[in-house]
């Protein structure tokens, strides 16, 4: 059983989770309307991806015998300045992501409940892989810069991603 204080927090993680699949679909959307169909596809599936981690913390508060709480999310930005800034933009929402994930980890701790803390070590690894393929995705833009034929060789490349299946990630132990 989750203690009250753990219960809220996951809660919080969530919805900020499903914020992340949010705020990715509607790069996703910016990137399709700049015909950059295939980073649009590989921001889609980071979108279906952080679904799949929502119904993680579904499954888990569930299973502890919590109850999942969803809040009003709020709207995310549509506009960017272009594909450099929402992939920056990907990674200051990732490292907000990972700092929460240790907030949450720190509550976990502080509970002294190590369920969670076994449950919360995966999305501790998940934020370093994250943050590494954002940042090595920002190094290929910086590289390429407006060159026409390096964007489409990294539209290309990103749009090869495979889609998610939610349902397996969601099961992932």
């Amino acid at each position: 059983m989750l203690s009250p204080k753990l219960e809220d927090a996951l809660n919080k993680q969530l919805n900020a989770e499903m914020y992340s699949s949010y705020l990715y679909l509607a790069m996703s959307a910016y990137l399709h309307a700049a015909d950059m169909d295939g980073l649009a596809h590989w921001m889609y599936v980071q979108s279906q991806e952080e679904m799949a981690h929502t119904m993680k913390f579904f499954n888990f508060i569930n299973d502890r015998d919590g109850r999942v709480v969803l809040d009003q999310l709020p709207a995310p930005p549509s506009e960017w300045k272009g594909i450099l800034d929402v992939f920056e933009a990907t990674l200051t929402h990732e490292q907000e992501v990972t700092a929460l994930i240790n907030g949450l980890a720190d509550v976990a701790d502080d509970e002294n409940d190590r369920a969670a803390k076994v449950f919360l070590q995966w999305f501790v690894s998940e934020q370093v892989e994250e943050e590494a393929t954002v940042k090595g995705i920002i190094q290929k833009l910086k590289m390429v810069g407006d060159s026409g034929s390096g964007l489409y060789m990294i539209d290309k490349e990103l749009g090869a991603r495979a889609a998610v299946d939610i349902n397996a990630v969601a099961a992932e132990e």
